[in-house]
């Protein structure tokens, strides 16, 4: 039996088919109009709202030498300066191990950068300082866009989340300070815009919760996003994601415990003394406590339109983002329950409620027909920023919820600046052999960061004139006395007294009094 294969017979009277020509590759259908004119609009709106951020933060940077609290100066700037320069007042919280030295070392690493490139004096290492923590409110601000996106934004609803936190006055407010606040929120939003974007890589999640760890060793008080992100993870059943969060978090703890034990002898010492003295027993009240609903009565105060503006879309955004909501009034919630309360400890979760709103406007673009009503609505939100950015320099204390009840009316910028830029020209003045205080509590200045001087400097409440242990005094003018005036700041003056050498003071104490 014949079973090799034969080619088919052809027959004559049927006409062979031809083969259909080659066809070129059907490109992929255009994107729509209007959708390709709303990722334009939304990248040119993104990069205009970083740049007007910017140029806001640095100019703030730039013109305010005042203090909102004693924390931005003596939890990071005069530790930072004792690690580079030598010396420093010891607030508290570096006697007893209260904090840990993850921002003061972040602090003393710019200002080491400093000092390499010629930044020796105040007026240098300062602006770099504060010019460092605007830049890093204005990457936040991107972060806010990344959230955002992560949370389900468009383009435009995105950049419009952004410009509610670049441009909105209280953030604008807190930007250039040292503050653990401002130093921690920008791996907390790029972390959770990292960790909670849907289908997010492994890689993604490694990296996320590693920023937020890095957010913990910044401000302990962190740690509430770092099992809210946990515990969204659990919620939508990504156990793979959650098992490698827990882990890289696990990391940073032992990270966290190490630095304590390398730096104050003791596993977690920091974060034990501070829990105590906060929580366990609630010390922090002695510098106020305010009522629960202190932190939303604070913001409709501070930027009514923008505060109801951001409320209402988060409300908006609560079906599309309910795990990022979650993790905002959480912080918030908990924090409302704290006695003592102050309107810098929300910063952090500033960006969360930005990207919020960014997903709740978009939400109400998708309502709207048409690209020109979408891009004006955006536009309005933009607007509405700008405009509470731009009034940020009428903010007072009342505004802030700082000195409400006895300085509401003063302005919150450049509070105690005319001591500041004394203790400068204080600094500047070759025979300065010892300096005190005279006009204004010791804790409400800038202290040797701003006295660039190894010589003692003295509290109102240190020795009198005539022990001769200081050659100049900051004092109001007519307090000056038997002595010449060297240079005049608003209500004060730096005044160089009648004397030549300072009588040497063996028991001088670098602790802040």
């Amino acid at each position: 039996m014949d079973i090799t294969h034969r080619p088919p017979e052809v027959n004559p009277a049927v006409p062979p088919v031809p083969a259909a020509p080659p066809t070129a590759p059907v490109p992929p259908p255009a994107a729509p109009v209007e959708a390709l004119a709303e990722r334009r609009l939304g990248g040119v709106l993104l990069g205009v709202v970083l740049v007007l951020g910017a140029a806001f933060r640095l100019y703030w940077a730039l013109h305010d030498d005042g203090i909102y609290w004693p924390d931005e100066v003596y939890q990071s700037l005069e530790p930072a300066h004792r690690l580079v320069y030598g010396y420093g007042l010891v607030a508290w919280e570096f006697v007893e191990g209260a904090r840990n030295w993850a921002l003061p070392g972040l602090v003393a690493g710019v200002l080491g950068l400093g000092r390499l490139v010629g930044l020796n004096e105040p007026a240098g290492y300062l602006g770099l300082v504060k010019g460092f923590f605007a830049l890093v409110g204005t990457a936040t601000a991107w972060a806010t866009w990344r959230l955002a996106r992560a949370a389900g934004a468009s383009s435009l609803g995105a950049s419009a989340g952004a410009a509610l936190f670049a441009l909105a006055s209280v953030p604008l407010y807190f930007a250039p300070r040292a503050m653990s606040e401002n130093a921690s929120v920008l791996p907390v939003a790029l972390g959770l815009a990292l960790a909670l974007a849907p289908g997010a890589s492994r890689r993604a999640v490694v990296a996320g919760a590693s920023l937020l760890g890095l957010a913990v060793l910044l401000r302990l008080q962190n740690g509430i996003f770092c099992v809210g992100l946990l515990g969204v993870l659990a919620a939508r059943r990504q156990w793979r994601d959650a098992g490698v969060a827990l882990a890289v978090l696990a990391g940073w703890a032992l990270a966290f415990g190490l630095l304590d034990r390398l730096t104050w002898g003791r596993w977690f010492h920091s974060a034990i003394v501070y829990l105590d003295f906060n929580v366990v027993q609630g010390k922090a009240a002695q510098w106020g406590t305010e009522d629960f609903d202190y932190y939303p009565r604070i913001l409709r105060r501070a930027m009514p339109g923008v505060s109801m503006l951001v409320g209402v879309l988060a409300l908006v955004a609560l079906p599309r983002a309910w795990g990022l909501a979650a993790l905002a009034a959480g912080f918030v919630l908990l924090h409302a329950h704290q006695p003592h309360k102050e309107l810098r400890f929300l910063v952090p979760v500033l960006p969360l409620f930005a990207a919020l709103a960014g997903v709740g406007l978009d939400s109400l673009l998708g309502v709207l027909r048409g690209f020109p009503a979408r891009a004006t609505a955006t536009v309005a939100v933009v607007g509405g920023a700008l405009v509470s950015g731009a009034g940020a320099g009428a903010l007072t204390f009342g505004e802030v919820g700082q000195y409400e009840r006895v300085r509401p009316k003063d302005s919150a910028w450049d509070d105690q600046g005319s001591v500041n830029r004394l203790l400068e020209a204080a600094g500047r003045q070759d025979d300065v052999c010892g300096l005190k205080v005279e006009a204004v509590h010791l804790a409400w200045t800038g202290g040797y960061s701003y006295f660039h001087r190894k010589v003692p400097l003295y509290p109102h409440n240190g020795p009198s004139r005539g022990t001769r242990q200081f050659s100049h005094v900051i004092t109001r003018p007519d307090l000056g006395g038997a002595g010449v005036t060297v240079a005049r700041d608003g209500p004060l003056a730096l005044v160089k007294l009648p004397v030549g050498d300072c009588v040497p003071d063996p028991g001088y104490s670098w602790r802040l009094p």
